[in-house]
């Protein structure tokens, strides 16, 4: 399958798929299916397989993540580059909204205020406008702490917390205290454990919840 030429991006991304579905089964990984369609689109997106087994998801992440987006809700990213990733087609069918705050003026001058970094500013911003929201964090684990402090204060509950940021400072504690903190509230959350993450890796997991609830996993239902 793998040496055959395909050019159409449907056809593409479909034989992908496939392919990876295939390979995980000859490693004798079993996804639950739940599951299944963000654990391959990360794979689809960083060709790295070791995603199988360093997702985590709290008990029914991410059909909690797919009942909210079905209902027309609204997605936070960490990052322009997770931003602009983000699905607009699928977002637009389903009466969905994505917003980073990173650039706003305002969440500028609250870092600067407040001596903390931007990251940690518009999460702030972000839970008192969206408290509902579906927070996908692929670059900063300031932003995965503020947000645990926020809910363990009680000032907000996300719909789902996506926690994927990558590097080597803080990185793996911000994901262990977001799977502990959402386990111990019952807060649906999904993290990359480990270093491995990013914004592509957070765009990646928010597609496929977002092409489920519109029911476009198939690319062709996509126009594609």
């Amino acid at each position: 399958m793998s040496g055959t030429k395909h050019s159409l991006p449907g056809d593409i991304e479909r034989t992908s798929l496939a392919i990876i579905a295939a390979e995980l089964e000859e490693r004798g990984i079993a996804i639950p299916p739940e599951n299944q369609a963000v654990v391959r689109r990360v794979i689809h997106a960083t060709a790295d397989f070791d995603y199988a087994e360093q997702l985590r998801f709290t008990p029914g992440a991410a059909e909690r993540g797919v009942q909210a987006l079905r209902a027309g809700g609204v997605i936070v990213t960490d990052t322009n580059m997770a931003l602009a990733g983000v699905s607009k087609p699928a977002l637009a069918k389903l009466g969905g909204a994505a917003f980073c705050y990173m650039a706003d003026p305002a969440v500028a001058a609250a870092a600067k205020a407040a001596g903390t970094t931007r990251a940690v500013a518009a999460m702030g911003h972000a839970a008192a406008l969206h408290p509902g929201a579906v927070f996908a964090v692929g670059n900063a684990p300031t932003a995965l702490f503020a947000l645990c402090d926020a809910m363990e204060a009680g000032q907000f509950r996300p719909a789902l917390v996506i926690g994927v940021p990558v590097g080597f400072v803080n990185v793996v504690e911000s994901k262990e205290r977001l799977m502990d903190v959402c386990g111990r509230l019952g807060v649906p959350a999904i993290a990359a454990m480990g270093r491995k993450g990013g914004s592509s890796v957070a765009a990646a997991i928010c597609n496929a919840l977002l092409y489920t609830a519109a029911g476009q996993l198939d690319p062709a239902a996509r126009g594609w």
